[in-house]
């Protein structure tokens, strides 16, 4: 996210990105809508889940699209459970991790612990970790080294469980969403993004806070990332200096993203049909994922699993800045639309649909759960 034409070099060789096209910082930043508030986009889709409901007389079959998940994943999941859903096959494609309970020891004797496990999984940091329990990359950090998960397990609430994970070798990321209707072989790929890591680069002149008040596009978002770093705002760059502005690869969060789909393939489809195939009870839903570059991805090769997502998960490019809003709604809508469908097939299969309150009461649970995390990379 260069400030201006000097550093639009820079910003092309940015290592942050390494592996996506090049990132098209020209024209608008941002689309009209892209962060107004969440009830303007799902209050459309409300409506059209009570017309669905009664269609299929039954409101909750969105919560049994995918039966290998509480709820589908629709609120409330763990990912660790979803995670350990993979087989030995599909294991291989995820980022391994080791899960723990906050308790109510020191910090630094739950570290050490924690430590312990990691080195039993060979390990090492720098690791990601965040909560088990989450959303929109609630609570999601970066940890180069021990006094920084001492500080990470102090914020965090006790009797809750985190996830740390090894940090991907690869700085591409991006979001895939997969689906597949029950009894079908195959699959398809209904959605790909590329998600960017925005950045200011320093000048030896500027400072911090003036570099993101000024920068075309995080200046139109300050808030998200002046309070992020609001202890470093008045430190100047050095000249050439690449500073990373979020870490999480979440759009509310700050991250840049890219509509991909002309990238999807063949090959890609097959790659994803075959982990999906070891991974039993998963039928919609956005997986995460970290991949070496462009024609490796588009081959099917060279990627890791950071997480799979369940049936409340959004096609991300609808985030993309040239989406117009009839085509986001349009993408919102469909997705709705699949997940009735496939509960529909499930409820004729035998599966039990839960009660509807069930929803609710697990949203309260993840509400009061996310205020409670320390706050993000």
């Amino acid at each position: 996210m260069p400030i201006n034409s000097k550093t639009e070099t820079s910003a092309q060789h940015c290592p942050l990105n390494q592996g996506m096209p090049v990132l098209d910082m020209t024209g608008k930043p941002l689309s009209w809508f892209e962060f107004l508030p969440t009830f303007f986009f799902y209050t459309p889709v409300l409506f059209l889940w009570i017309w669905l409901g009664f269609k299929y007389r039954n409101l909750a079959l969105p919560l049994i699209a995918n039966p290998g998940i509480p709820l589908s994943g629709m609120v409330g999941e763990s990912k660790n459970e979803i995670l350990s859903l993979a087989g030995n096959k599909a294991s291989t494609w995820i980022l391994p991790y080791v899960m723990w309970k906050k308790n109510t020891q020191s910090s630094s004797i739950q570290a050490q612990n924690i430590i312990s496990r990691l080195q039993e999984k060979k390990l090492t940091f720098p690791l990601v970790v965040k909560p088990d329990i989450g959303c929109r990359g609630a609570g999601v950090r970066l940890i180069e080294n021990s006094d920084e998960l001492e500080k990470y397990l102090l914020l965090f609430p006790n009797h809750c469980n985190i996830m740390i994970q090894k940090k991907a070798p690869f700085s591409a990321e991006a979001g895939v969403f997969y689906v597949r209707y029950p009894g079908e072989p195959h699959g398809k790929i209904i959605s790909m993004t590329f998600k960017y890591t925005p950045f200011v680069i320093g000048d030896g002149v500027h400072t911090l806070g003036e570099l993101i008040d000024n920068d075309p596009r995080a200046g139109k978002v300050r808030h998200l990332y002046r309070t992020r770093h609001r202890n470093s705002l008045p430190v100047v760059l050095q000249s050439g200096e690449v500073y990373r502005l979020t870490f999480s690869g979440s759009h509310c969060c700050g991250a840049i993203f890219r509509n991909a789909n002309e990238y999807i393939t063949e090959d890609l489809v097959s790659a994803f049909d075959d982990i999906i195939n070891d991974l039993p009870g998963y039928h919609f839903g956005r997986i995460d994922l970290k991949f070496k570059n462009l024609d490796s991805l588009m081959r099917g090769e060279d990627f890791h699993l950071i997480e799979i997502n369940g049936a409340s998960s959004e096609a991300a490019h609808i985030w993309d800045r040239t989406t117009t809003l009839k085509e986001a709604l349009s993408t919102l809508l469909n997705q709705y639309q699949i997940l009735f469908e496939i509960g529909a097939m499930q409820r004729n299969s035998g599966i039990p649909v839960p009660k509807f309150t069930t929803l609710w009461q697990a949203w309260r649970k993840e509400s009061a759960l996310v205020k409670r995390y320390p706050s993000t990379d």
